[in-house]
């Protein structure tokens, strides 16, 4: 076990930090053969002679794992390969029947390319990308004290993607960043659904440090069972800080495999580093080479969705939404899906421009849809109001039927039932008071009750105008038209004293 605390950053060292993401991809089923892929089923009944290693069983590769891996290589402008092939991975472990893992070494079929992440100080940075290969995954060790281990071979042959950076990452900050954009990718491109805590999306870390202004690189630990962003930060963070102190003592670090253990914010060694030779790699016998041409690039390539980074650009630039607005919309790309299909729902009033739709929008999507999302721990495709209802009420906002307060209630409502916000408005006498005559009425009693704020107000106390609206809005059990209510009590209170026109 490492020592167990950390220490402040050291300006004498620079972290060298590179990523190996692997990537479970989206297909029904497995890599090499058709048992099922899907997560959670009862432990080893999706299995058969193929991905249990038995005599005489061959694979036979899924096509669907090479198309998806073109949609990140393409993604990432990566060079995809004319001809790529398999390779056997030797190790033994409990849960690898086989012995050998199918993957690729020598002629990995996407190599470069790189992924771009914004930085906390306002730029851009590119991470570049070594390869893209295919692979097949392990089974699942399960340690249990009463029955020591127990083995589920369920996730053998299930194919995977693994993206290896260049070391050009240079903060545990940048990590998470950039496995945060990896992530965002291979969703928006629907190849994978990114859960990292069922491991459909995991990462290894390969970190060394060396002397600021030094061009030679560290000796390179590397660091495992990383299951969320921040465990990334935490992990990277302490190996880091670990080398730098292990240094100035005068030792050296010895290259070793970690695993990170959250619980107690340490790093303990698994076993010594292992080089490819280790592994024993040589040619995959049962599996012929993989050839793509040309025309099969290019009808991925067209078929490819838009890509988070431009779909934030485009709205920012054609929308008008704030850069904020346009990241939290982003992040995920059915909640983009959601809030663009409610503003194509939306045709507010004339005196409303698309721009101020698109905001209105956002809004609501931002505060209150994604809100719920969170406290029920719902997916925004579960999300129980559809676009075209979100939009019907934002639209009763803004045709002044409801005020934004009343609208809070009726969103509430469509949480529970399926009727129409209009229908609700109707049924639960909701629809907002603009009548000046009425409103008049709540606003003298206000101002006949509030004589002394009334004072102030007429010294030069104009934040107490917001007190008037709210006791207005209170009496009127929140249905008046607050710009109606703020109109009338301007004029009431001009009437009382000399309170210029613009107040």
């Amino acid at each position: 076990m490492h020592g167990a605390g950390f220490v402040k950053p050291n300006e004498n060292f620079e972290p060298v930090i590179g990523l190996e993401v692997h990537a479970q991809m989206l297909t029904r089923t497995k890599a090499f053969c058709a048992c099922s892929a899907t997560f959670g089923d009862e432990p080893n009944t999706n299995v058969c002679p193929v991905c249990l290693g038995m005599p005489g069983a061959l694979p036979v590769l899924n096509r669907n794992l090479v198309e998806f891996i073109l949609r990140m290589g393409i993604a990432v402008g990566s060079r995809i390969a004319p001809r790529s092939s398999f390779a056997r991975k030797n190790y033994f472990y409990p849960d690898l029947p086989k012995g050998y893992q199918i993957s690729q070494y020598e002629d990995p079929i996407c190599a470069g390319g790189s992924i771009t992440i914004d930085t906390e100080e306002g730029g851009r940075k590119r991470i570049g990308i070594t390869r893209i290969h295919m692979e097949e995954d392990a089974g699942k060790s399960i340690h249990d004290l009463d029955v020591d281990t127990l083995v589920d071979v369920n996730r053998c042959g299930v194919p995977l993607i693994e993206i290896v950076s260049e070391p050009d990452i240079r903060s545990p900050r940048e990590a998470a960043l950039y496995l945060a954009r990896v992530r965002q990718l291979v969703t928006y491109l629907g190849i994978c659904d990114g859960n990292m805590e069922e491991g459909s999306l995991r990462c290894d870390a390969n970190v060394s440090v060396r002397r600021t202004g030094e061009k030679s690189l560290g000796t390179k630990t590397e660091v495992k069972n990383m299951n969320s962003f921040r465990h990334v930060e935490r992990a990277l963070e302490y190996e880091i800080n670990r080398q730098i102190q292990l240094i100035e003592d005068g030792g050296a670090v010895v290259q070793e495999t970690l695993l990170w253990d959250a619980d107690r914010n340490l790093a303990l060694p698994m076993r010594s580093k292992e080089e490819a030779h280790d592994y024993r790699y040589f040619p995959e016998p049962d599996l012929v080479p993989v050839a793509v041409d040309e025309r099969w690039i290019n009808e991925v390539a067209g078929h490819l969705p838009e890509l988070p980074t431009a779909r934030r650009d485009r709205f920012v630039s054609v929308l008008g939404l704030p850069r904020y607005d346009a990241d939290v919309l982003t992040v995920e790309k059915d909640t983009a899906d959601y809030y663009e299909a409610t503003l194509r729902e939306l045709s507010g009033p004339p005196r409303f421009s698309h721009q101020e739709n698109a905001k209105a929008v956002s809004n609501w999507t931002m505060t209150e849809v994604l809100r719920v999302v969170s406290e029920t721990n719902t997916a925004i495709r579960a999300f129980p109001i559809a676009p075209e209802r979100l939009a019907a009420m934002i639209l009763l906002v803004q045709n002044g039927t409801i005020s934004g307060r009343i609208a809070k209630d009726v969103f509430e409502e469509m949480l529970h039932t399926e009727e129409d916000p209009a229908a609700i408005v109707a049924r639960k006498g909701m629809v907002q008071v603009s009548d000046e005559i009425v409103i008049e009425e709540a606003v003298d009693l206000v101002l006949s009750a509030n004589a002394l704020q009334v004072e102030k107000y007429l010294k030069g106390n104009e934040k107490i105008l917001g007190f008037f609206v709210g006791e207005t809005m209170k009496a009127m059990k929140g249905r008046a038209n607050p710009q109606v209510v703020n109109d009338v009590l301007k004029k009431k209170l001009r009437a009382q004293g000399r309170i210029p026109n613009d107040h």
